[in-house]
């Protein structure tokens, strides 16, 4: 009953809806990882990456801001670096860094996705924006997937480092047999048994499913939903000449 209830719900809910959070993740994708905009877009970009890391620290994901801010950080100090670097490593270095400064600030923002957003929120989400079964489904069963498959992986790795197999271990040369093949057939039992439970709940059936998790737009939602609407104005007006600075 404290789970159906609406006390409980609110204590559930995220700090953005879900409906939000696949607008910033689509925005992000295309104005910085895809580079997409001009030079009007340049200061924005910078607070497009900042965003992602403000909603880890906002949901408390203490970990996950850690990691990307560690990784971001590698990304500018090769940038910095690539100046003062010799011939082959110069071009290298312009490679990695090019590619952690635009993918890593996508790739934490669908980590904040997923990590933040319950399946039962992301169905509810998806059926308020009329989006077909043949998205829907999958996509649930890959929100499902990829936290279940990292599990998996640290199991298997532990069990194996018992065992000495592991990088630099007294078997680090059976690691490709007993580490990667077994982390591939459990990948495909895992996508088998979340389809079926998928299936199970009801996913495919033609009637309207009910959900006791509570999503709806909040004022920060709005303002966020409000930013990416002025980033698409400001390309759009790019693109017809027009220079707002």
């Amino acid at each position: 009953m404290a789970y159906s209830s609406a006390q409980a719900q609110e204590k559930r809910r995220g700090f953005l809806d879900p409906r939000t959070k696949l607008a910033l993740v689509l925005v992000l994708a295309v104005f910085v990882m895809g580079g997409l905009g001009g030079g009007q877009l340049r200061q924005i970009k910078t607070v497009l990456s900042a965003l992602p890391f403000l909603l880890l620290l906002a949901e408390r994901q203490w970990s996950r801001f850690a990691k990307g801010l560690a990784i971001l950080a590698i990304g500018y100090g090769l940038l910095l670096a690539m100046p003062y670097l010799p011939g082959v490593l110069n071009y290298i270095a312009l490679m990695c860094g090019g590619i952690l400064t635009r993918f890593v600030v996508t790739v934490v923002m669908g980590e904040y996705l997923v990590a933040t957003t319950s399946v039962s929120e992301f169905i509810s989400a998806m059926e308020r924006l009329h989006m077909p079964q043949t998205i829907t489904i999958p996509m649930s069963v890959m929100f499902r997937l990829f936290p279940t498959i990292g599990s998996e992986w640290r199991s298997i790795r532990r069990a194996m480092a018992m065992r000495g197999i592991h990088l630099g271990g007294v078997k680090g040369g059976q690691v490709l047999e007993y580490q990667l093949v077994p982390m591939m057939t459990s990948t495909v039992r895992i996508g088998e048994e979340l389809s079926a439970s998928a299936l199970t709940r009801g996913l495919g059936a033609p009637v309207r499913r009910t959900n006791i998790c509570r999503i709806g737009f909040r004022a920060q939602d709005f303002v966020l939903l409000a930013g990416c609407l002025f980033v698409i104005a400001v390309w759009i007006l790019e693109l017809g000449g027009v220079k707002l600075w």
